[in-house]
């Protein structure tokens, strides 16, 4: 079953930062990830969000958590993590049930 990564986040050191996105990407092709949103400029609606919002869509959680634990995203992984501050969770599609439809 399809699996999204999300993750939302503050960059706390944008020079830091920089070098996070080109080198991420070809972890996340290399993993058959289809990006769905990379919003640096998010919009609150309620509350007080973070202003980065990145939806990633990959075919399973097992896919999803073998490219975050790959060798190759965590030698980068840091860039991120040093240099921002926010969450990122793992998440299952909606399922409509019959009832529902």
């Amino acid at each position: 079953m399809t699996a999204y990564f999300v993750a939302t986040y503050r960059i706390t050191n944008p020079e830091g930062y920089d070098p996070y996105v080109p080198a991420v990407i070809p972890t996340l092709m290399a993993h058959g990830c289809e990006v769905i949103v990379a919003d640096h400029g998010s919009v609150p609606m309620e509350g007080d969000p973070p202003e980065v919002t990145i939806v990633l869509k990959f075919a399973s959680k097992a896919a999803a958590t073998a490219w975050y634990e790959s060798p190759e995203y965590q030698a980068i992984k840091h860039l991120r993590t040093d240099n921002s501050e926010g969450t990122a969770v793992l998440v299952d599609p909606l399922v409509v049930p019959e009832s529902a439809q």
